[in-house]
């Protein structure tokens, strides 16, 4: 006989595992999982039971949770919920003869882990590997079936060895709109003028055109946690983690070109099976809009035909000059109505627009500004603000001079830095107009649906932004909204002073941390003679990665700008190639980095060749099912969507995207806690019971109880550790639990009764197969060799079928619900039949696997549960003896009779013409026809 192989992932009949001798476990009269649940973790182990092939064997599943960051506190009742669902999907695939890959790893760089190695006074690496210890021993007490020797973690060196190699893909690639690809640095095209100047300037011009690039940033600076941050990771106008205060402040920052792809992102969500939900939150921050861009001459208007003039002969330039206010604009068609212009605090142009008499307070108001975050400036609720420059710009649809002002409202980080303003058919503008008493020039007028004070827009004292006719614009009124648009675009083009435009509101991703703990980039700056830096970058050859991290005695933020890393030993800090010194770049990469790629190395983890094998790439991607919180949902799975199509366009992938099933789990939040209608004096839970949909006082049941459970936190001091529930109740109990609560997508409350309950279940279970013996454990002589009945047969059936499909279905809920009926009716029974019961067993096993392997045991067996196959179900047994067949009067039901399924044409006319009521309808004549169709329908069809 052969012996399960670790390179095979299911067992075929003529293959035993290695047996597993027979225990008698004295003392042991009842289900005690504190015995039973280690001794089958060690097995695991220690026959490498969930090893997965290098390469699948047959068909391939890849299950990926939504990997966690080690954070000091470990893990609470909420965190295991995901992972307990995608390993009763694997163990259930298993037993299917899929191949499996499900792995585990951590996320261990950026801000948690540094900060919780600053509190504790310990370095972030020693930190880091106590705090993986602690979660990587919680897990494997739960008993997930993970392939523990691909483990990784982010910030094992060998690990961001290759996350800086895909730093340099994307520091080595460009974006070609043409072929809409990246594509090597290498093939940029060079303009013969910057060849001209030398290898310097092609190596700027390269550097301008990098995924990877940098660049002078207003950043969200974040004194307390001393680190900016990008745009996602704020939460009305503070930080994500900790919620401390951010200001706006220039600085030179590494970005990632993620704009580059936003089309693509946006298009390829239709090819993945996402929650439509996620789908909605990516595409939103996206952002994709249509329309125009147009030119405003700003010089004295005088000048303007001029201007106007060349633009006709050149047409629309790629970039704007001095002279020129580029604006975006959904709304082309309202151009005669724009009064005046508006720019962002931050636009590059404001000196330039500021006139002497107005320096004073454009610079009180700048200043002001810079305070607000994002949030804060969009807020609808607040007044608007805004200060005049004192410059005015040409409309180019009718030569018009308008003021350009100043406004906190507009930001530049959306489409130009700059809006034209059309108070009468946008609010914001609306509101701006009123406050400082500028003109408000209606240019539609709404169709007859519209409901608007037709005299108050007229007049400019109403705002209307939907669609209508045009008026007040030229040759163009008349028109409804969407032929004026595509005219006047059209109009714009030929003129030289616009041209469509798709926009979006995704910015670039911004990439820096000015923190220690974190992937050192592999970039190098030269320096000359005097120890300045040049501009020229390089990056760190291949074959010297990894950078590590240098060894600091203080690595904590100091709360400025500078990172940590500049603190380092010169030898670190200042190496010299060929002669050449250079200054290593002092920032480091955010805790995203890390998780971007993780997916790939757990199929290739031992690879220090490359990041991944090609052919086991291709093998095992995409991810098939990945489980994870939906908070992440333009965070960590937008950025992974991006790096993985710079790794497509480039070759290294073979897939367009990374996940193609995504799944949400709810958030498993604190017990409930009861309040008297106040919402404040507690109440014992002890003294509550449930009446109808609410809750009352069991002393007063006209006393009304509220209820509410809150998200768990420390601060609220309901956070549950697992280890205690495992050790009161095992951890089969908590898997059950976890997943009996509700659909895996809902958020629950928690609630120890409710484990206690499935504790319950899990010892009938038991019972039903283990007598309780003073001496040992074995056969209870009820399980027999008989031939089950019918009746015995069928819930069986009925229960594979019904299990079967709600795992599919990652319906667990149902699914255990299943198991309890079936537990239910066999517990009644004096026998129980082995051909029932073993199949049970197996039922059982992906969601309790620890009792069910020491049952599977019990019954005889000598191999593991791993090398079993899933129970099939008989369809004839699944189906109700009988069912209910409607009887027709010409087509219209008239009754319905039970009959056996099965029956045949002629016996179900003569049962149905039987029945009393029928033969009443028919007036006891012969029907006209008869239709029967076995196991559907009767009709008879009779003068009407």
């Amino acid at each position: 006989m052969m012996e399960c192989s670790p390179d095979v992932m299911t067992c075929s009949p003529d293959v035993n595992c290695p047996q597993i001798p027979f225990r008698q476990i004295r003392q042991m009269p009842r289900y005690n999982p504190a015995i039973i649940e280690p001794r089958w973790q060690a097995y695991w182990k220690d026959h490498r039971t969930f090893a997965t092939p290098d390469m699948p064997v047959g068909e391939k599943l890849y299950v990926l949770d939504m990997f966690p960051y080690p954070s000091g506190s470990g893990l609470h009742v909420g965190h295991p919920e995901g992972y307990t669902a995608t390993d009763i999907v694997c163990r259930f695939a298993r037993m299917k003869g899929k191949s499996v890959l499900h792995p585990m790893g951590f996320d261990s760089f950026g801000l948690p882990a540094e900060e919780h190695a600053i509190a504790t006074n310990t370095p972030p690496r020693q930190s880091t590997e106590q705090n993986i210890a602690v979660f990587r021993r919680q897990l494997q007490m739960l008993g997930f079936s993970y392939d523990w020797e691909r483990e990784i973690a982010t910030t094992d060196v060998e690990y961001f060895r290759w996350t800086q190699w895909i730093f340099l893909v994307l520091f080595d690639t460009w974006y070609d709109p043409d072929r809409e690809k990246g594509r090597p640095i290498a093939e940029l095209p060079i303009p013969e003028s910057v060849s001209h100047q030398g290898k310097d300037a092609v190596s700027k011009y390269r550097d301008r055109h990098r995924l990877a690039y940098q660049s002078d940033e207003l950043v969200n600076w974040c004194p307390g946690l001393g680190t900016v941050l990008a745009n996602e990771e704020l939460i009305d106008g503070k930080s994500e983690r900790g919620e401390h205060p951010v200001h706006r402040i220039p600085l030179r920052q590494w970005m990632l070109r993620i704009t580059a792809y936003a089309e693509r992102l946006e298009n390829d969500l239709a090819t993945v099976d996402w929650p439509t939900g996620i789908k909605k939150l990516q595409s939103d921050w996206i952002g994709r809009s249509t329309g125009a861009e147009v030119d405003f001459f700003v010089g004295p208007p005088d000048e303007f035909s001029v201007w106007a003039n060349q633009r006709k002969s050149i047409g629309f330039p790629a970039e704007p000059d001095r002279r020129v206010l580029r604006v975006y604009t959904t709304r082309p068609d309202t151009l005669f109505g724009a009064t005046y212009m508006v720019i962002a605090p931050e636009h590059p142009l404001v000196k330039h627009l500021t006139t002497a008499e107005h320096e004073v307070e454009v610079q009180k108001y700048l200043a002001a500004t810079a305070a607000k975050s994002d949030r804060q400036r969009l807020d609808v609720r607040k007044d608007k603000t805004g200060v005049f420059t004192g410059s005015v710009a040409v409309n180019p649809v009718n030569g018009l001079p308008i003021p350009v002002w100043i406004a906190d409202y507009v930001l530049a980080s959306y489409g130009t830095g700059a809006i034209m303003a059309v108070p009468a058919h946008d609010e914001r503008d609306f509101e701006f107009a009123e406050a400082f008493d500028l003109p408000i020039t209606p240019v539609y007028e709404p169709d007859d649906s519209g409901d608007v004070d037709r005299q108050a827009l007229a007049a400019g004292r109403a705002c209307f932004s939907g669609e209508g006719r045009a008026v007040n614009s030229g040759e163009y009124n008349g028109l409804k909204t969407g032929e004026f648009k595509r005219r006047i675009t059209a109009d714009l083009a030929r003129s030289g002073t616009g041209r469509a435009a798709v926009n979006y509101k995704l910015r670039d991703w911004l990439f820096s941390r000015q923190r220690f703990w974190g992937e050192p980039f592999p970039i190098l700056h030269e320096l000359d003679e005097h120890g300045e830096p040049t501009g020229v970058l390089r990056a760190v050859d291949v074959a010297d990665l990894p950078v590590d991290l240098p060894h600091l005695e203080d690595y904590k933020p100091h709360g400025r700008p500078e990172p940590p890393l500049a603190k380092a030993p010169d030898e670190w800090l200042y190496p010299v190639i060929d002669g050449v010194r250079f200054r290593r770049e002092t920032n480091t990469m955010p805790q995203w980095a890390g998780s971007c790629w993780y997916y790939l190395r757990f199929i290739d983890p031992r690879n220090d060749a490359k990041f991944i094998d090609s052919e086991k790439e291709r093998a095992w991607m995409p991810v098939d099912l990945y489980i994870g919180g939906a908070e992440h949902a333009v965070l960590h799975l937008l950025y992974s969507r991006f790096w993985h199509k710079v790794l497509f366009d480039r070759g290294h992938v073979s897939t367009i995207e990374p996940f193609m099933k995504l799944v949400n789990q709810g958030m498993i939040l604190g017990e409930i806690e009861f309040t008297m209608p106040d919402g404040e004096t507690r109440v014992d839970p002890d003294d509550v019971e449930r009446d109808a949909d609410h809750f009352v006082l069991k002393s007063d049941r006209s006393m009304r109880v509220e209820s509410r459970a809150h998200k768990m936190s420390k601060s609220r001091g309901n956070v549950v550790n697992p280890d205690d529930v495992v050790r009161e109740y095992g951890a089969d109990s908590l898997r059950l639990f976890e997943m009996f609560m509700g659909p895996i997508e809902q958020s629950k409350p928690w609630s120890m009764n409710g484990v206690s309950g499935v504790r319950g279940f899990l010892d009938r279970a038991w019972r039903l197969i283990v007598e309780i013996h003073p001496e040992e454990m074995r056969l209870t002589a009820a399980v027999v060799d008989d031939e089950p009945t019918r009746e015995q047969q069928v819930v069986l059936h009925k229960t594979i079928k019904a299990v079967t499909k709600d795992l599919e279905s990652l319906s667990f809920n149902t699914a255990i619900a299943r198991l309890m009926e079936f537990v239910n009716y066999f517990t009644r029974l004096e026998r129980r039949p082995r051909a029932v019961v073993e199949p049970f067993v197996l039922l059982l096993s992906p969601m309790a696997p620890h009792i069910a392997e020491e049952l599977w045991q019990v019954l005889g067996h000598g191999q593991s549960l791993a090398c079993e196959r899933w129970p099939e179900y008989d369809e004839a047994l699944t189906l109700d003896a009988e069912i209910e067949i409607p009887v027709q009067i010409n087509g219209k039901i008239r009754v319905r009779i039970d009959v056996p399924r099965g029956t045949s044409r002629e016996e179900l006319v003569r049962m149905a013409l039987a029945d009393e009521r029928i033969q009443q309808l028919l007036g006891g004549g012969p029907p006209l026809k008869t239709i029967a169709v076995p196991d559907r329908l009767v009709n008879f069809v009779i003068k009407a």
